[in-house]
């Protein structure tokens, strides 16, 4: 059997460096939150200046961008679906461990895989009950032992998975033409649009000193730019069901990360619960299209 060719390591090195910055935002978000960051003015701070990033970058290049129908679907995504996923996932960080978080986060392809079964008529094989399983297993052990979360941390934390596996349906389904990054700076700034709608009536709360702006540049800089700058990259030269595969080390990266800077215990029934769902998550990738990837990767 032949080694892969150079390349192909380099795409799948930017594929994981791409999993260690999307895994880093949990932490990078619970010293914003220390340091006075309300959840809404994170999750601004975070659209704009991203976007602030991508648009010219987009342009630079000048890159495809979607219209009509295309553009529209977007823009919804980003306002209500991305914006909402991300203040479930981000808010639940309040009430339950970022681990713990992560981990019901990356239920969204066992959900995904269910409502394509019921709403899409699509196959109901034996794999994608195996993954299922996996996945629902998976859930119990990792809820049952963090014993620390509030329910509605463990409610939020699944209601980000509900909404992210809408957004991919959505996503795969009627966004066509354009480009991956525009895409991703359409979502970005709709978001940015929806947040400051937000802090416009209820108030705008910044970090109190350097320590927490940092946690939030962590985040637009690591966590959302770079994370998805090699992704995209990363997946001209893996594929998109490799690439989905290596991205399952996402939630480990938390958790590692968790376990390393905020002091959250990291126990074997855990490790057990994180290890069920990754392994659905490994059978569900092998059925993964490329368009569902590339959408699904901009993240939390």
């Amino acid at each position: 059997m032949s080694s892969p060719q150079p390349h192909a390591w380099l795409g799948q090195f930017k594929i994981l460096l791409s999993a260690i910055g999307f895994g880093s935002m949990a932490i990078f978000a619970r010293f914003a939150y220390d340091d006075g960051a309300s959840t809404p003015t994170l999750l601004f701070l975070r659209f704009a200046l991203a976007g602030a990033l991508l648009l010219p970058w987009c342009l630079a290049k000048r890159l495809p961008w979607p219209r009509g129908r295309s553009l529209l679907v977007l823009m919804l995504m980003g306002s209500l679906g991305y914006a909402g996923m991300a203040a479930c996932y981000f808010t639940g960080l309040h009430y339950a461990n970022a681990g713990t978080i992560s981990l019901l986060l990356y239920l969204f392809p066992a959900i995904v895989l269910a409502l394509s079964t019921v709403l899409l008529k699509e196959p109901f094989t034996r794999r994608r009950l195996l993954a299922i399983c996996l996945a629902l297993a998976g859930l119990l052990v990792t809820v049952g032992v963090d014993l620390q979360a509030q329910p509605l941390g463990l409610l939020l934390g699944l209601s980000s998975a509900l909404i992210y596996s809408l957004y991919i349906l959505a996503g795969s389904r009627l966004v066509h033409g354009g480009h991956p990054l525009t895409h991703a700076c359409v979502v970005v700034l709709s978001a940015a649009c929806c947040y400051g709608g937000w802090l416009a009536v209820n108030g705008f709360a910044p970090p109190h000193s350097p320590a927490g702006w940092g946690a939030i540049l962590g985040i637009v800089l690591l966590g959302t730019v770079a994370a998805l700058a090699l992704f995209l990259s990363g997946l001209q030269s893996t594929g998109a069901t490799q690439a989905s595969l290596i991205s399952t080390a996402e939630p480990v990266v938390t958790i590692l990360l968790a376990w390393l800077f905020l002091g959250e215990q990291l126990n074997l029934t855990q490790v057990l619960g994180g290890a069920l769902i990754l392994w659905a998550v490994l059978l569900i990738s092998r059925e993964s299209r490329p368009e569902q990837v590339a959408l699904t990767e901009l993240h939390d």
